[in-house]
């Protein structure tokens, strides 16, 4: 799980046996079950609870001397001196709040997401929490879904890659060190493949297409050596993931080894029997604890029916001894048997926390429309400029969901930066326009139009409120909320030039804006330091560097939508929309043929995976590989030459994809496998190399088994998932 000496690892062992063989079984199962807090309070319920032993996890408290009090109660009143877990929702900062997790992963940068991370669990462990539920690695197809804006985006390579990093950063090089606490792996698995995009709702994932673009960034994150898995709220293919040993018995213990504990989702043990995979709560306990689930968060099934389903030979007590020292085994290797103050605490200073979290949402925008060069404004070349709409002025929203502990007072906001300009002698303007992303009134039209009229260039800070994404705040229509829309027609109605800075939790359609707008920075909900980010970038302090990690639709019709897809046997044509009103016969259809796209829409959305403009041009060349024919087993190189022919210094990010052209079974058009984050001076040029092994181009095939297959492949080298410069190798035996 984490580096340790086998000394350590027996001493613990033996420990945890000791404590084993004198726990009674209602202990044993108290350390199984995780209580909410009470916000503040201990009642007199819960202090007796943990007195006895019944409760080994708490989840929801956040108050630091409550928090001690809670671990007093269990290390000096408990029979047995059992400290607690303290579990949290830490999900994109604690009190400094970065990008949502979609937002650090445009910054393509798995070096920050740790540091971010890092910054997270301290602010945390000083409120006395040793347990991040989180990171979040279910895939990110479907924009409707609210939970995407904390999904690291649709590819299970990004994901893999950020995953890892965030765990590392919560987790440190050692558990018990000063600042670290223990991660989760959630939603385990195939949550993000929820129907219709629908919280909570079923899933229907091939067992190949589960392990080839699902399980990946969870057995990764294995790998690391994550502490905690969370079992999903779905059913997966029929099984709830509460209830699926398939997931996790077969494929977490006994095929990756994991050796943490798994804990349920908020009250799943007891919903099996709402999905009707069981008749009550008795019932659902069983199937739960035999199909490897080791705590019970929330509801209490474990508490009120694992003793007499023992006692009636529906679960052995060996099972409850696994689970028990699994969870065991996680108290200790965090310090929290020898630590008076159940954890060593340490709080970041704030100075640093507010530096990264400035780096983080700068890095995380991403411009996705520049037309000629609007972009970057210059104090010497704009006398004036309209600051407009909902989102300009807004500290809370700009921090994006699951921000239970952001400290909105920190956020400095768009407004507040650009209006610092003013010193420089650029006169600002600002106009609401509208009162929430969600207003259908046009009050305060008036004065956004005379704002931008009186303006050399006008800024739309549009999008949507933190409330809008996040759990169960999933939306059917992901175009722009309320009147939005309108607002932007009547500001472009001027002829200033319009940029827009669309602060949002998913993927929106902006197709009714897109020409509109002269320059489009698609921000996400970019956490505290907003403003001074946005405003570094529009300002030109620094070049945008964001890529998208997630692709953006012309129409939600066109929803799933992502690079990765398969080829089909009728693949459609790019840029090949029909126009509806004017069909009348078949011959029409000759510009298309007869292949898979949409008459309205063509097949392509309106902005692919990785893509992302900068302020100075990036050309690739000279795509190379180290040998055109790869024996299975072997390390070989691709390699590209990157030159940066713009008089900006810049960061680019350099993506590689591959294309196993002929499987077993199907295989995607492409698939990244590396990037790499560069930084270039004018007219300089560098070669960009990248080693893969053969294992690399490994998936599942027909029978479940994962192997690299002999024959064809294509790699391309560029700046997003449609980059051009590519070349031919074979893998042979």
């Amino acid at each position: 799980m984490h580096p340790a000496t086998e000394q350590n690892e027996s001493d613990i062992d033996e420990r945890i046996a000791g404590l084993l063989g004198r726990m009674t079984l209602a202990e044993k199962i108290g350390q199984m079950s995780q209580i909410n807090g009470a916000a503040g309070s201990i009642p007199e319920q819960l202090r007796d609870a943990i007195a006895a032993g019944r409760v080994g996890s708490i989840i929801n408290e956040v108050d630091p001397a409550t928090v001690n009090e809670l671990q007093r109660i269990a290390l000096r009143e408990s029979r047995l001196g059992i400290p607690l877990l303290i579990g949290r929702d830490v999900i994109h900062g604690f009190n400094t709040i970065f990008p949502i997790p979609l937002g650090q992963a445009a910054t393509w940068n798995p070096g920050l997401v740790k540091d971010a991370a890092a910054i997270a669990a301290h602010e945390a462990t000083a409120c006395g929490i040793n347990w991040a539920l989180a990171p979040m690695l279910d895939i990110g197809r479907d924009p409707r879904w609210g939970r995407i804006a904390e999904t690291f985006g649709e590819d299970p390579y990004l994901i893999s890659v950020l995953g890892t990093a965030m765990t590392a950063g919560y987790q440190g090089d050692d558990l018990a060190q000063p600042g670290a606490i223990a991660a989760c792996a959630k939603h385990y698995a195939g949550y993000g493949a929820t129907e219709a995009g629908r919280d909570y709702n079923t899933t229907n994932i091939p067992e190949n297409e589960l392990r080839n673009v699902h399980l990946p960034p969870f057995e990764a994150a294995a790998n690391a050596g994550i502490a905690t898995f969370m079992a999903g709220f779905s059913d997966l293919n029929g099984i709830p993931c509460t209830g699926n040993g398939f997931l996790m018995n077969q494929v977490l213990r006994d095929e990756w080894a994991f050796d943490g504990f798994v804990v349920s989702d908020w009250e799943s043990v007891t919903q099996l029997a709402t999905h009707g995979f069981t008749a009550d709560d008795r019932e659902s306990a069983e199937r739960a604890v035999n199909a490897g689930l080791d705590m019970e968060m929330a509801s209490t099934s474990f508490i009120d029916q694992l003793e007499s389903l023992i006692a009636d030979g529906k679960v052995s007590e060996r099972t409850i001894d696994t689970a028990v020292s699994r969870i065991l085994h996680i108290k200790f290797a965090l310090g929290l048997f020898d630590d008076t103050g159940a954890h060593a605490r340490q709080q970041a200073t704030e100075s640093d926390a507010l530096a990264l979290a400035h780096q983080a949402a700068r890095e995380s925008i991403v411009l996705l429309k520049n037309d000629n060069g609007v972009l970057p404004l210059s104090a010497e070349n704009i006398r004036s400029v309209a600051v407009i709409g909902p989102l300009a002025d807004a500290p809370q929203e700009q921090l994006g969901t699951w921000v239970f502990d952001g400290d909105p007072t920190l956020s400095q906001t768009p407004l507040q930066a650009i209006q610092q300009l003013a010193d420089r002698g650029v006169e600002v303007h600002f106009a609401q326009g509208v009162a929430t992303t969600r207003s259908h009134t046009e009050d305060g039209f008036a004065a956004a139009v005379a704002a931008a009229a009186k303006a050399d260039v006008a800024v739309l800070f549009i999008g949507e409120e933190a409330i809008l994404s996040g759990e169960a705040h999933c939306r059917a229509d992901i175009t722009l909320p309320g009147n939005q829309a309108a607002l932007v027609n009547a500001v472009a109605a001027t002829s200033t030039p319009v940029v827009l800075v669309v602060m949002a939790g998913r993927p929106l359609v902006l197709e009714n804006v897109l020409n509109k707008a002269t320059a489009i920075f698609y921000a996400w909900h970019p956490g505290t330091m907003a403003g001074p980010a946005i405003a570094d970038l529009l300002f030109g302090n620094e070049s945008p560097s964001g890529k998208l990690p997630v692709t953006l639709p012309k129409a939600v019709g066109q929803v799933p939508i992502y690079y990765a897809q398969k080829n089909t046997g009728r693949p459609g044509i790019p840029d090949s929309p029909i126009n509806i009103d004017s069909i009348s016969e078949f011959g029409q259809f000759e510009s298309a043929g007869f292949t898979s796209f949409h008459l309205d829409t063509g097949c392509t959305p309106r902005f692919g995976f990785g893509y992302g403009l900068s302020y100075t041009r990036f050309s690739y060349s000279d795509i190379q590989v180290s040998t055109h024919t790869v024996a299975l087993g072997d390390t070989f190189e691709i390699s590209a030459d990157l030159t940066n022919e713009g008089d900006r210094e810049a960061d680019e990010i350099v993506q590689l994809y591959i294309r196993d052209l002929v499987g077993s079974v199907t295989r995607p058009v492409r698939e990244l496998k590396g990037f790499r984050r560069v930084r270039l001076s004018p007219g300089e040029r560098r070669r960009i190399s990248f080693q893969l092994h053969t294992d690399d181009l490994a998936f599942y095939g027909a029978d479940m088994q994962r192997r690299t297959e002999t024959g064809a492949f294509r790699a391309w080298i560029g700046g997003n998932s449609a980059a051009e410069q590519g070349i031919d190798f074979t893998v042979t035996a």
